[in-house]
């Protein structure tokens, strides 16, 4: 394992955590140089994630420092290698996850790459090179063809961001349970938690016509819920009252919520046959008491992003329906104060990170 290889010739400036204290410096480093499958992306936002404060902070253990954070990149292509097909300079383009696969086993063959046992991260993955990654917070980046998706032209940059990620983690499971079909059923949906990832899956959810119940432990979120996303009920996890009485209402729920949990409660507002997906990792392992499970013939299921494939569909879609997410923009210097205010999910609804220095507003932290 390497940080870099003698390939790695270009120079970038970008900002890294260099220990476990989580705080981010400039940084400049060096990326490999264009190969033939490549594209060389001039990155103008960046998305920020809750994982980004799991690694900076080495929260899961597994960081391998100094670590450049930032896996929902958009940007303009200002190089293309021999072999690459799908591209060309000045294409409005995005990247999210994933890095590399082995591009040969079942799920790489049938667009499910996301599901490799040998794939690897945008950023703190080890690349085929044997070089470690680094992500979008930075001004450049090398990416294979192959993991690169295109920015349709009626999203923004800076909204089209948090998709690669935060769209995608809820879009996928949603996609998977028939949930995003012209012709789709009408369906009673739960989101659990209404943060980064669970505000788009509201959108995605109104957007083909399902009832729409928001679950939350914060009542201030009620307002926002019905009336900016348009939610159809919403209900307090803390309120016992409130909770019995959507017991077997739902067909679907998807859990965004980052903080430690029993999912036994939530069981219960499911239907008999229900399912209740998980795209969310907090901090310990999530309770799950069987009584709720074998009583309700009820099926929890995880989920994690989605293939390129998928992300490309996923991307058409919000361009065609209009399913934008809510971003704060701020700059390169205010990355530790969104970093703080992210831990504290005191943003609405995702930070985004105006790399190119570009944006006409800047934010307040």
């Amino acid at each position: 394992m390497a940080q870099t290889t003698p390939n790695h010739t270009q120079t970038v400036s970008g900002w890294a955590a260099h220990d476990s204290s989580g705080k981010i410096t400039p940084y400049v480093f060096k990326r490999r140089e264009n190969g033939i499958e490549d594209v060389t992306i001039q990155i103008l936002y960046c998305g920020m994630c809750h994982t980004d404060i799991h690694f900076v902070k080495n929260e899961w253990g597994i960081t391998m420092y100094p670590v450049v954070p930032g896996h929902e990149i958009t940007g303009i292509i200002t190089k293309v290698g021999s072999n690459v097909t799908k591209f060309k300079i000045g294409d409005r383009v995005g990247v999210g996850c994933l890095a590399a696969t082995c591009l040969k086993c079942e799920y790489c063959q049938n667009s499910q790459e996301n599901y490799c046992d040998q794939v690897q991260l945008t950023y703190n993955g080890i690349f085929w090179d044997g070089s470690i990654t680094y992500g979008g917070y930075s001004q450049m980046l090398v990416a294979d063809q192959r993991y690169v998706v295109s920015i349709p032209d009626g999203l923004p940059m800076e909204v089209a961001a948090p998709l690669l990620c935060a769209g995608i983690t809820v879009y996928t499971p949603m996609k998977d349970e028939g949930l995003l079909e012209k012709d789709s059923a009408r369906k009673r949906i739960g989101v659990l938690g209404m943060g980064g990832l669970g505000h788009l899956a509201v959108k995605f959810a109104k957007a083909f016509g399902h009832h729409v119940t928001v679950v939350s432990t914060s009542p201030s979120k009620e307002k926002e819920a019905r009336e900016r996303f348009g939610a159809d009920d919403f209900v307090l996890s803390t309120d016992l009252t409130q909770m019995q009485a959507r017991k077997r209402t739902m067909d679907f729920i998807i859990n965004t919520i980052p903080a430690n949990h029993s999912v036994g409660p939530y069981l219960e507002l499911l239907k008999v046959n229900g399912i209740l997906s998980i795209v969310n990792v907090p901090e310990k392992p999530i309770e799950l008491p069987s009584f709720p499970l074998i009583f309700g013939k009820r099926v929890v299921k995880g989920s994690i992003i989605g293939s390129i494939k998928e992300t490309q569909d996923m991307m058409e879609l919000c361009a065609e329906r209009n399913i934008l997410c809510d971003i704060e923009v701020v700059q390169t210097d205010q990355i530790n104060q969104a970093l703080e205010r992210l831990e504290k999910n005191d943003v609405k609804y995702r930070f985004v990170i105006d790399i190119a220095g570009q944006h006409n507003q800047k934010s307040r932290i």
